[in-house]
């Protein structure tokens, strides 16, 4: 597949040393085109960049880094989208700083699709995931492209969840696009270059620096109407991500969970700030004012309970908290024999997941 020129002048000028995303929009301005700004001569350049970048601009972009975008270019599948490009993403046009170009693995029509972030904790509960996929698959069959990060935890959840769902995913990425991170994602990877979309800002061969994570989250928040926080510590990037969604005029929701759980501190912290508080797939359409885009579609998660009646007494015994074996054993009046038979069944049925050091949580 041949190139576009003008494909071609916005690579080279994306990979020019020393040249960030801000000066290359300053001499967009400036002078109209990559092509123009590449033509230019040093001290047109001056006026503004420094000197060393003028230099460089002079000097073009290191071919090889050029010929290895070109020729992933001929992947029918992958694609670089530009400012310039219909198809680039409305309302990241709209953020503070959009990057001036995307790599792009997959569907390209899903970059201009209703959006919903779902982010979260990479060490996330049972619960959490559970959470995260349901509602994800829900907001898909509702019409919205679910839009994560692709780390461990909620974003895998996420992913999965939105591509069960009609409106398929897309995982914005903080490495090249030739690299699987983490590589335990490699095959969500391939899925989303099939059915979804994998989008990065950072050139091919872009290691998993950790300055890069927090900066892609601008895209996540700044592609989708709204965000939802499954599970966060107050630390977590997620919260770099909600931060960010707000500051670009988005919709901020978040699931509580227990007040005993460092992983709904960050939940519990954005919904007293205001965030709003999810509890089903409803709230996230009253909140976003949507309405289902399948009038057909049953949006809502189903689960069927079959465990026995034997299996079912344990369960008001066992809350969504975690809980050791004791613990359920004392609420219950039941032997540690009976109670660990019946967790297993339990486990067996998906209903609640055994977690390290002898602890079990009801997830359904």
């Amino acid at each position: 597949m041949k190139v576009p020129p003008d494909v071609e002048s916005w690579l080279n000028l994306s990979l020019i040393n020393g040249l960030g995303d801000e000066s290359i929009r300053k001499l967009l301005i400036a002078f109209g085109s990559p092509t123009e700004i590449l033509s230019a001569d040093t001290y047109q350049l001056e006026r503004f960049v420094k000197k060393q970048v003028a230099y460089n601009i002079n000097r073009g972009a290191d071919k090889s880094k050029v010929d290895a975008a070109l020729k992933w270019l001929e992947d029918s599948f992958n694609f670089i989208i530009t400012l310039a490009d219909h198809d680039y993403p409305k309302l990241l046009l709209n953020i503070a700083d959009p990057p001036p170009l995307l790599y792009l693995k997959g569907q390209r029509k899903l970059l201009n699709a209703p959006a919903l972030a779902i982010v979260g904790s990479r060490n996330a509960t049972p619960q959490g995931i559970a959470n995260a996929g349901a509602f994800a698959e829900a907001a898909s069959n509702a019409g919205f492209c679910i839009v994560s990060g692709m780390a461990q935890g909620i974003d895998t959840a996420a992913h999965q969840g939105g591509l069960r769902g009609i409106s398929a995913s897309i995982a914005v990425v903080g490495t090249g696009l030739d690299i699987v991170y983490p590589a335990r994602n490699r095959e969500l990877a391939h899925l989303l270059a099939k059915d979804g979309a994998l989008i990065s800002e950072f050139p091919l061969g872009m290691p998993a620096l950790g300055r890069n994570f927090p900066r892609r989250n601008r895209i996540i928040s700044g592609i989708s109407l709204g965000c939802l926080v499954v599970e966060a510590t107050l630390h977590s990037g997620s919260l770099i991500t909600a931060k960010q969604a707000l500051e670009q005029g988005r919709d901020v929701m978040a699931i509580p969970g227990s007040i005993h759980s460092p992983l709904s501190k960050g939940c519990h912290t954005l919904i007293k700030q205001g965030a709003k508080l999810i509890e089903n797939i409803q709230d996230i359409l009253d909140e976003l004012n949507c309405q289902p885009a399948l009038a057909h579609g049953n949006i809502n998660v189903t689960i069927d309970f079959s465990e026995s009646q034997e299996n079912s007494i344990l369960l008001p015994h066992l809350g969504y908290d975690v809980t050791d074996i004791d613990t359920i054993c004392t609420r219950s009046g039941l032997t540690v024999e009976a109670v660990s038979s019946m967790l297993l069944t339990l486990e067996l049925d998906g209903i609640v997941a055994s977690l390290p050091g002898g602890r079990y949580q009801r997830i359904r």
